[in-house]
């Protein structure tokens, strides 16, 4: 029998992991929120993986509470993730997947396009979403990885942020309001170069976000979680003193 994968989180996300998983022949132990997490451990003390597919406020406290006999096998999944997210934490090279396919409840998960990961289980990953039809792209470096975290960011900040605005669809979003778009996707790189300390292909981002709209046109733009975006990110640009002024406007406008 194969190893084991742990899952902690089994939310909507996580069930589509544990049942590509399961297609690919390997037990799968899940950890709920309610479950001793230390517990588990002695119970699972070597497994294959540890995927942690929790809730994006529930990432750090999940980190911290990781046993440490874990740290070695840790796979990640979230959206707005960077490598000081980990990093934070004292992990150190965890496998690091960026989804590019929601899931919604009561629905099958929709690809918008393939989703790349690097990392030691990489091909774990790649091959078990394959077998539920989810394709995955496996990346050659930590660079790679950090361009396709970043362009993610970029995706998900831009379009809910703009999205405040202009409502609608990502298509729309960028065939009628294609300059706030582009207003708002600068600011935000400003960000995420600050989050990295390195510069960004700014160029090369907006091509990889285009790349998304087209995998999914009809996607809406303002999700639930955007007010909370946009006031994180504007945190940050504080703490950072950058101008973002695009973000700054649209904090104005939909506060009044």
């Amino acid at each position: 029998m194969k190893q084991a994968i742990v899952l902690v989180g089994l939310g909507e996300m996580g069930g589509v992991f544990a049942r590509g998983f399961l297609r690919a022949g390997y037990p799968v132990f899940p950890v709920t929120r309610d479950m001793d997490i230390n517990q588990a451990a002695e119970e699972i003390h070597n497994p294959l993986m540890v995927l942690v597919a929790v809730a994006e406020n529930d990432l750090h406290p999940a980190l911290s509470d990781l046993p440490e006999q874990w740290h070695d096998k840790l796979c990640l999944l979230q959206n707005e993730l960077l490598p000081r997210d980990w990093q934070a934490h004292d992990l150190q090279s965890p496998t690091v997947i960026s989804v590019w396919f929601e899931k919604k409840k009561g629905q099958d998960a929709k690809v918008l396009i393939p989703s790349p990961v690097y990392g030691e289980m990489a091909e774990v990953i790649k091959a078990s979403l394959e077998s539920i039809d989810i394709p995955v792209n496996v990346l050659n470096s930590n660079d790679d990885l950090t361009y396709e975290l970043v362009r993610k960011n970029v995706y998900i900040l831009t379009t809910n942020i703009a999205g405040l605005i202009s409502g609608g669809t990502v298509s729309e979003l960028w065939t009628s309001h294609q300059d706030l778009a582009n207003k708002v996707a600068n600011d935000v790189m400003d960000i995420q170069e600050h989050l990295i300390n390195d510069s960004v292909d700014r160029t090369r981002l907006i091509t990889g976000m285009l790349e998304a709209f087209d995998g999914d046109p009809n996607h809406n733009c303002m999700g639930r979680s955007a007010p909370a975006r946009l006031a994180r990110a504007l945190t940050i640009a504080d703490e950072a003193k950058l101008d973002v002024p695009t973000l700054r406007e649209i904090s104005g406008k939909t506060a009044a």
